[in-house]
C-alpha cells in the first residue's frame, strides 16, 4: 500500500494493523493535511456482515464529539478497497510510555481524567468501546490524551500470547461471545455473557492499576491462568506498591475492578467525578497509608483461669489509647477479639484485619501483683518489633498500659503531637478495686442482652461506690441505661438516670470525647436535640475517630429527618470502623430514604461483604443475620432476605431490635401485614423511640396501612 493512491489519499507508511484493518498514515492531496486511513482487508470487505460492521464502526465514532475521542472524517470506497479516514493522532501509546515503578502521580491524573472523560462522553451516547487497553490510547506530545479503536469487535485466541486476537463470527452483542483483549478484560466479557459499558470501567480499572504501580493487578504465566485470575484473584492494593499514593485513589481503583457489575461504579462520568476530587497535587501527599496495628486480647494465664474480664479490659484501654493517634490505624475492640477465636496464625490475623501489626501478650494476677507480657511482631515477616515483661503491683497496671501504648508507637516509628502524648495517658481511679468492677461491668455490657446490660450497671454501680470520682463508670452507666431504653424498657427511670449519669460523667471528666458522646446519646433520647448536636461535635473534636460519637449522631439526625447529616455521620462512622456493618446498613437506609437508589445499592453490597465475613466468624449473630437480611432484600434476593430474617427470630425472638429490623425487612419484601406484625412485637418489646419508625424510609410502603397509623397513635 505504502506509495499508492486511493482516491486523493497518498499512502506514506503504515502506523499499524488491528483485527478490522490496517492503519496508514496518508497524505490528504486535496487539502493538503495528513490523515490516517483504516483499510478493511479484502476478504472481509467482500463479506457483507463484516462491511455493515466497518461502517458501524465509523457511525459510531463519527457520532461522538469529544476532544478525547478520535474524529472521523469519511468513509470512502476507491480501488477496490473500502477505508475510512480520520483524525491522524501524534505521538505514542499509552502502553509505551508507562514505566516500570508507575507513573508520577501528577503524570497519572494528567492522562487518567481526561481517558475517563472520553468515555463518559462515549457511553452518554451508548457506544461501549470493550477493547479499552494502553495500546489504543494515544498521548500526543502536547499531553493530549484520544481514545482509539471505538467500535472494535474481537474474539481471543485460545491460547498464546495474551494480546492476541481473531475475528468474531457473531454479531458484537450477542451473548456467548467473548471479546476484548484478555488482560484488560472484565470478567463477564471473560465468560462470554452480555456485556454493557460498565465492563470498559473494569478495562479502565487495571489501567489505572498499571499507571500507578507499573504492572497489572492480575497475572497468568497462560492465557488460562491469566482469565482464572481475573475470575476469581482479589487485586491487591496499590498501597502495597506504592507508599506515596493516597487511599482515596486505591477505592477508586478497587472499586472499578469488582467482579460483579453492579458494584463497580454505574458510570464513568461518576469514575471522572472520583478522580476529579483527588488532592490537586499527588505528588505532595506523603504517604498516606497509615501505620497499622490491633491489639489482640491477652491470655489469661492466672492459675484460676478467671481474668477474662481483666485481660480483655487492659487490652481495650490500650486500643482507645492507641486509637487517639492521627497517624496510626488501629484495629476495633470487636473485630480484634473476635478473630482470636478462629486462629491464632498472625499472618492470617493481620491478612483479615488488614494490619501490618500485631501485639500480643499475656496476664498473670495473683493477689496484689501482676505479671503482664507484651510483644509487637510484624506479620509480613514474623519479625519481632518489641517485647516486654512487666512484674508490678497490681496498682500499677494504669503505668504498664501507658508504657505499653507508648512502646508500640515508638516502635512504629509514629510522632507524636503534645495533644496526643496527653491523650494516650490513662485516666488511672483512685482505687484499683474500682477499675476491677467497672472493666467486669463494660464486658458484661458487650453481652448486648437486657440481662447483661442490668448486670453491667450493678457493676458500674459498685465501682462508684468505691471510687465515687472515678468518671468512666458514670458514663457507663449512661450508655447503659440509654441502651435499655431504647430496646428493652422505654420507661422514664431509665431516660432519668441516663441523663444525671451523663452529666456526672462530664462534670468529673470535662475533656473525655467518651463522656461527651455518652451526654449526646442521653440528650438525643430526652430530644434536646440542639444540645445533643453539641455535645457530639465536642466529642468529635476531642476525638475524631471515636465511632459512637459518629453513629449516635447520625441516629440523632436520622430521628429528626436531617437525612443528608445522617448520611454524612454514617459515612464516617463506617470509615472509623469497618467491620462494623451497622452503620453501613443504616447509611443504606439513609440513602433510600434520600432516593438516591445508586448509593443505597452501593452500601447494600458494601454491608453484605462485611457482614459475610462476620458471619464466618458469628454464624449465629442475629444482629448481622437481620441486618444483612434487609440488604439481601435490598440488591433483589427476596428470598434469602426472608431466610436470613426467619434465623435471626429464631435465635433470639423477643429482641426489639431484632423484631424491629425484621419488620424493616418485610416491609421492603412488600409483605405488609407480616411487616405489621413484626413491628407491633418490637414496640411491646420495648423499642420506644417513635420518631425513628416515622423517619425510617423502610417503612413507606406500611404509611397509609391503618394498622400501622393505629400503632403509631398508641405510642404517643
Amino acid at each position: 500500500m505504502i506509495g499508492k493512491t486511493l482516491s486523493h489519499y497518498r499512502v506514506l507508511d503504515k502506523l499499524g494493523a488491528g483485527g478490522m484493518g490496517a492503519v496508514y498514515r496518508a497524505e490528504d492531496t486535496r487539502l493538503k493535511r495528513q490523515v490516517a486511513l483504516k483499510v478493511l482487508p479484502v476478504d472481509m470487505a467482500e463479506n457483507p456482515d463484516w462491511l455493515r460492521r466497518f461502517q458501524r464502526e465509523a457511525e459510531l465514532v463519527a457520532s461522538l464529539n469529544d476532544p478525547g475521542i478520535v474524529t472521523i472524517y469519511s468513509v470512502e470506497e476507491a480501488n477496490g478497497l473500502h477505508f475510512l479516514t480520520m483524525e491522524l493522532v501524534q505521538g505514542q501509546t499509552l502502553a509505551d510510555q508507562l514505566p516500570s515503578g508507575g507513573m508520577r502521580l501528577d503524570r497519572f491524573l494528567a492522562i487518567a481524567l481526561p481517558l475517563a472523560q472520553a468515555l463518559a462522553a462515549a457511553h452518554d451516547r451508548g457506544v461501549t468501546h470493550r477493547d479499552l487497553k494502553p495500546a489504543n490510547v494515544m498521548v500526543t506530545p502536547e499531553g493530549q490524551v484520544k481514545v482509539l479503536d471505538f467500535g472494535l469487535a474481537k474474539l481471543l485466541v485460545a491460547d498464546g500470547a495474551s494480546d492476541q486476537t481473531l475475528m468474531p463470527t457473531e454479531a458484537l452483542t450477542q451473548a456467548g461471545l467473548v471479546m476484548g483483549t484478555i488482560p484488560y478484560m472484565a470478567p463477564e466479557q471473560l465468560e462470554g455473557r452480555s456485556v454493557d459499558h460498565r465492563c470498559d470501567i473494569f478495562s479502565m480499572g487495571i489501567i489505572l492499576h498499571e499507571m500507578v504501580t507499573g504492572e497489572r493487578p492480575f497475572k497468568g504465566e497462560s492465557s488460562a491462568s491469566l482469565i482464572s485470575a481475573i475470575l476469581r484473584d482479589q487485586p491487591h492494593s496499590i498501597t502495597d506498591s506504592r507508599s506515596d499514593v493516597p487511599r482515596q485513589l486505591d477505592r477508586v481503583i478497587q472499586r472499578c475492578l469488582q467482579k460483579d457489575p453492579e458494584r463497580r461504579y454505574q458510570t464513568a462520568k461518576d469514575l471522572r467525578n472520583d478522580l476529579e476530587d483527588l488532592p490537586a497535587d499527588l505528588n505532595s501527599v506523603k504517604a498516606d497509608q497509615p501505620r497499622s496495628v490491633a491489639v489482640l486480647p491477652l491470655k489469661d494465664m492466672s492459675p484460676q483461669k478467671d481474668q477474662d474480664y481483666f485481660c480483655e479490659g487492659v487490652s481495650e484501654d490500650i486500643i482507645n489509647a492507641l486509637s487517639k493517634v492521627d497517624e496510626l490505624r488501629v484495629a476495633s475492640r470487636m473485630a480484634a477479639f473476635q478473630i482470636v477465636d478462629k486462629t491464632t496464625d498472625l499472618g492470617q490475623i493481620g491478612e483479615r484485619l488488614n494490619v501490618e501489626t500485631v501485639l500480643a501478650g499475656s496476664v498473670r494476677k495473683a493477689g496484689n501483683r501482676v505479671r503482664i507480657s507484651a510483644e509487637l511482631v510484624d506479620v509480613r515477616d514474623s519479625a519481632l518489633l518489641w517485647s516486654e515483661r512487666y512484674d508490678r503491683d497490681l496498682e500499677d497496671v494504669f503505668e504498664v498500659q501507658d508504657e505499653i501504648s507508648e512502646n508500640i508507637v515508638k516502635a512504629l516509628q509514629v510522632t507524636l503531637s503534645p495533644k496526643e502524648k496527653r491523650a494516650i495517658q490513662h485516666q488511672a481511679p483512685l482505687d484499683i478495686r474500682a477499675y476491677e468492677y467497672y472493666l467486669r461491668g463494660r464486658r458484661l455490657f458487650y453481652g448486648g442482652t437486657r440481662k447483661t446490660f442490668e448486670r453491667g450497671l450493678q457493676m458500674f454501680d459498685r465501682a462508684i461506690e468505691i471510687d465515687p470520682k472515678f468518671a468512666a463508670p458514670y458514663a457507663a452507666i449512661a450508655d447503659s441505661s440509654s441502651h435499655l431504653y431504647l430496646y428493652f424498657d422505654n420507661s422514664e427511670s431509665n431516660l432519668k438516670r441516663a441523663d444525671e449519669a451523663s452529666r456526672k460523667a462530664l462534670e468529673l471528666a470535662a475533656d473525655s470525647a467518651e463522656a461527651h458522646a455518652s451526654r449526646g446519646l442521653a440528650l438525643s433520647l430526652l430530644e434536646r436535640f440542639q444540645e445533643a448536636e453539641e455535645a457530639f461535635e465536642t466529642a468529635i473534636r476531642l476525638d475524631p475517630k471515636l465511632f459512637e460519637a459518629h453513629y449516635f449522631y447520625a441516629r440523632s439526625c436520622w430521628q429528626q429527618s436531617k437525612l443528608p447529616e445522617a448520611a454524612q455521620h454514617f459515612d464516617r462512622a463506617s470509615e472509623v470502623r469497618p467491620e462494623d456493618f451497622q452503620s453501613i446498613c443504616l447509611l443504606g437506609s439513609v440513602y433510600h430514604g434520600l432516593g438516591d437508589s445508586e448509593k443505597a445499592m452501593d452500601c447494600h453490597h458494601r454491608s453484605l461483604e462485611v457482614i459475610e465475613k462476620h458471619l464466618d466468624l458469628n454464624p449465629d449473630d442475629a444482629r448481622a443475620l437481620y441486618l444483612g437480611s434487609g440488604a439481601l432484600i435490598g440488591i433483589g434476593k427476596t428470598e434469602q432476605g426472608l431466610e436470613w430474617a426467619a434465623r435471626a427470630v429464631e435465635i433470639d425472638p423477643t429482641d426489639s431490635a431484632v423484631l424491629y429490623n425484621v419488620a424493616c425487612t418485610y416491609s421492603n419484601a412488600q409483605r405488609l401485614d407480616e411487616a405489621i406484625d413484626y413491628l407491633e412485637r418490637a414496640v411491646a418489646a420495648g423499642f420506644a423511640s417513635k420518631d425513628w419508625i416515622i423517619n425510617d424510609g423502610d417503612f413507606e410502603p406500611l404509611r397509609e396501612h391503618s394498622r400501622y397509623l393505629a400503632l403509631l397513635d398508641s405510642m404517643d
